[in-house]
């Protein structure tokens, strides 16, 4: 099932298929922003509502690496006024969704437990 030797996603190389899926999501805000893009498309405004801890520039930047590396994709509206942008997961980005779903419950479960 895993593949030996080099690995490489979109120009990048990656020792392991674990290291590329870190590379892809890893960070402090990728996974969030891909966890609150599972259900629906969203408007950038929306997105940082539910994310206030995130600076904008980080948000933006953090959005384009998702889109550049194919998680994310942006369609921009051009309706009179105003210009309006949405971000939704790609299908290789909802491939992600099980992961993303998989990170929250141990999330749940870790902040639950008494260890």
């Amino acid at each position: 099932m895993y593949t030996k030797g080099k690995h490489i996603f979109n120009g990048k190389e990656y020792p392991c298929c674990a290291s590329l899926t870190m590379g892809v999501i890893g960070g402090k805000w990728k996974t969030v922003i891909i966890y609150h893009l599972k259900d629906k498309p969203k408007r950038y405004s929306e997105i940082r509502k539910e994310m206030p801890a995130v600076t904008e520039r980080t948000l933006s930047l953090q959005l384009k690496t998702l889109e550049d590396d194919g998680i994310v994709k942006r369609k921009v509206y051009t309706t009179k006024p105003p210009l309006k942008v949405e971000y939704s997961l790609t299908e290789l980005g909802e491939t992600l969704i099980p992961l993303i779903i998989s990170i929250a419950e141990w999330g749940e479960t870790a902040q639950q437990s008494k260890l």
